[in-house]
């Protein structure tokens, strides 16, 4: 189970900060499309960029992996509400592949988040008990 659970945040936060490099703070055509297309070019990709950083690194991290699946997860969501809302399944001819891709990040960050509740929930069981 923990080789299945190294595998899966190695392969999310490879995802999210692969995506960053190599998309975002490129400013890609596909990318500035997109954040054109939602009106959120260029704020909202760099924003959008660095969250999903912190979130792929926090995920790569024991201790805070469960909170950086939380972001992955919220950014994600974000990602596909506006594919379903606003850019459609398919970008620029791409098959639907980043809609794909995020649907699949945002499913293993579920499972993370699902994995790492104790974690995620621990700073409230503190507060709640009053230490």
């Amino acid at each position: 189970m923990k080789i299945f659970i190294w595998l899966l945040r190695i392969a999310v936060a490879f995802i999210l900060i692969n995506t960053v490099i190599m998309h975002k703070f490129r400013a890609t055509e596909e990318t500035l499309y997109i954040f054109e297309t939602i009106g959120m070019e260029p704020y909202g990709r760099i924003a959008t960029g660095i969250v999903e950083l912190i979130a792929g690194i926090l995920i790569l991290i024991p201790r805070t992996s469960g909170y950086g699946a939380l972001l992955g997860l919220g950014t994600m969501a974000g990602a596909i509400y506006f594919h379903l809302t606003t850019l459609g399944i398919e970008v620029l001819g791409d098959g639907g592949e980043l809609f794909y891709m995020a649907i699949g990040v945002f499913v293993a960050c579920l499972v993370l988040v699902i994995i790492h509740r104790k974690q995620i929930l621990l700073p409230f069981r503190k507060a709640k008990s009053g230490r």
